[in-house]
Order: C-alpha cells, then structure tokens, then sequence
C-alpha cells in the first residue's frame, strides 16, 4: 500500500522520444523531452514550474502523474518510487495524484452529464458519496447553485465552468498532490484571477501539494512559493520565488519576466532571439547558447550545472560560474 504523501521528489529524470530518420540514416535520433530534472515539492506546497512551449512542461506532467515513464530517473511519492509499483500499487497512488489538463473542451465526455463527470472516479475508485458530495464540490469551485449546473451537458458550459468542473472532478477522491497544466490558458483574462484563486483555495482548505504548470512568470510568481525555470528540458534556474523575481539571473528567466509588463524592474534587459525549437538538438554546450545576447566560447563547449548563488537560489549559466 502507499501510505500518506509527504513529498513528491524527482531525481535527474529524463524523457527522450526517438525521431524518425530517413531511409539512408541507420543514425537513431532523439527529442530529448526532459534532460535531467530533479525537483522537490513539501507537503501542502504550490511549487511552479514556467517555461515556454516545447519546455518540457507537460511532458514532466504527465510522468508524475504516471501516464508515461521517464527514459531515466527516479519519480518518487512519500519517498517510493512509482515506477517500481505494481498494478495495484499503481491503483492506490492514483487515488493520491490528480491532474487538471489545459483544454476543458477535451478534457470532459460531452456525454456525461456533470453529475456523471464526477461521479466516475469514484465509482472507478469504489468511493462512496451521495449526491449531497457532488453540490458540495460544485459550490466550493464556484459553481452556484449548484442544482443549476448538477445536470447539465459539457457544451451546456463556459470554458471557465468547464475547467471548474474539471476541478471538482480532481478534488471528489480527496487527492494529495494535484498537477495543474496551464490550467487558464484558455480562459478569458476576465476570470483568470478567479479561478488562479480557487486553486489557492484547494491548497489552503484542503492542504494540497499543487504543481502549477505555466507559461507565465507572473501566474508562476502569484501561485508558487517556489519556482523551477524550464528551458528545452533542462533547469536553468530555481529557487523562491522571491529571490527569482527580485533577482533574475539566467537571461532567459530576464527575458520572461521583461515579457510581463507589471512585474520587476528594468533594470536588467535581455532580448533573446527567436523562439524556442525542440526539433533543433543542440549536440553539445549550453541548449540556451543560439539565442543567449550573452553568449561566449565555453556555453558552445560545455553544458553549465546549476549553481548555488544563495541559499534559495540556483542557475545554470557560465556568467555565474563560482
């Protein structure tokens, strides 16, 4: 049996998808997902993790949450290792870790009903409830009356009642650890705020450890106590929040929070070049080296290590070589 989760830990995992070469090429290549990432998220925690698309975000998402293995590496819960557990095992975890996915189009049956929604992790999970569980979890994401929303379609929804529901579907098996992938990047910026809040409510009242997955500094520095910065599957900087908003150091995190109008100073400018391609492997040196203004001989060499600059904080980059 699994027991109460206190962490949820990741050590040096790795995820690499091969890539299809061409008939002449016997050369087997790989998208390297995730290079190396090891990250420690304490109980009752929001722990974010930013980077743009082709980051590895999602891919880190899904490895915790157990839909697909790590090419290499540890993914522990409560410190046992996951992938080392049986079916039923595996079973009894699920029930610990939940996942609220990006699109709230796709991520509900337009068949159920939203009662059914709900229901059916506990009835996978032979949970019992009444229907009184079912309005209770309605009204606490937000969703008033809930008589009024009990029996309605997906399509009968808003894009933010969707994702709502999508909430209180994660919540009904009384979950530990919930990964949160970009959970209001489709929703209107009216009620970002609104729903950034019922997250933070969810960890609040119910001590939840949340990763929050974002491509946006400012979510990640408003949800996270701490802050993993993601770039083409590596860490290049991490620490408190805090510290990384005070004191960006990797031109990359500068540049993604100069992208936010409201949030540091500007005293620090950085203007990297083009966007990020997962499909360009970089065979040696620092992944970040063709876009970084600061660029010299040894990034193009030889692969920076993240450095302890503080006791809260940590960056891969030359310029900050001890």
């Amino acid at each position: 049996m699994v027991s109460n989760m206190n962490t949820v830990e990741t050590e040096g995992v790795k995820k690499y998808f091969p890539v299809r070469g061409t008939i002449f090429s016997r050369q087997k290549r790989f998208i390297k997902a995730l290079d190396g990432i090891s990250l420690n998220i304490e109980k009752g925690e929001i722990y974010s993790l930013v980077g743009e698309t082709g980051s590895g975000k999602t891919t880190l998402g899904k490895i915790l949450v157990g839909l697909i293995p790590p090419t290499e590496g540890t993914v522990k819960i409560d410190g046992i290792d996951i992938y080392s557990l049986g079916k039923k095992e595996i079973k009894q975890l699920r029930k610990k870790v939940q996942m609220i996915f990006q699109d709230p189009y796709e991520s509900l049956d337009p068949k159920y009903k939203v009662k059914d929604i709900i229901e059916e992790p506990l009835k996978f999970n032979h949970i019992e409830y009444s229907k009184d569980r079912i309005i209770e979890l309605l009204d606490f994401v937000s969703l008033k009356p809930p008589e009024d929303f009990i029996n309605k379609y997906p399509f009968q929804l808003s894009g933010g009642q969707r994702q709502r529901v999508a909430i209180a579907r994660a919540l009904a098996i009384s979950p530990e650890f919930i990964i949160a992938d970009e959970p209001v990047s489709m929703l209107d910026a009216s009620i970002r705020a609104n729903f950034l809040n019922i997250l933070k409510d969810m960890n609040r009242n119910y001590n939840l450890s949340i990763l929050m997955i974002t491509h946006d500094i400012s979510i990640a520095s408003y949800m996270g106590k701490r802050i993993s910065v993601l770039y083409r599957g590596k860490i290049v900087e991490q620490g408190s929040t805090y510290e990384i908003i005070k004191n960006p150091l990797h031109p990359y995190t500068i540049a993604l929070i100069e992208s936010i109008p409201l949030i540091g100073k500007r005293d620090k400018e950085v203007h990297i070049k083009d966007e990020i391609s997962s499909n360009i492997p970089v065979d040696k040196g620092c992944n970040f080296y063709p876009r970084c203004p600061f660029a010299m001989d040894i990034c193009k060499e030889k692969e920076p290590e993240l450095e302890v600059i503080s006791q809260n904080h940590l960056v891969a980059c030359f310029r900050y070589k001890q």
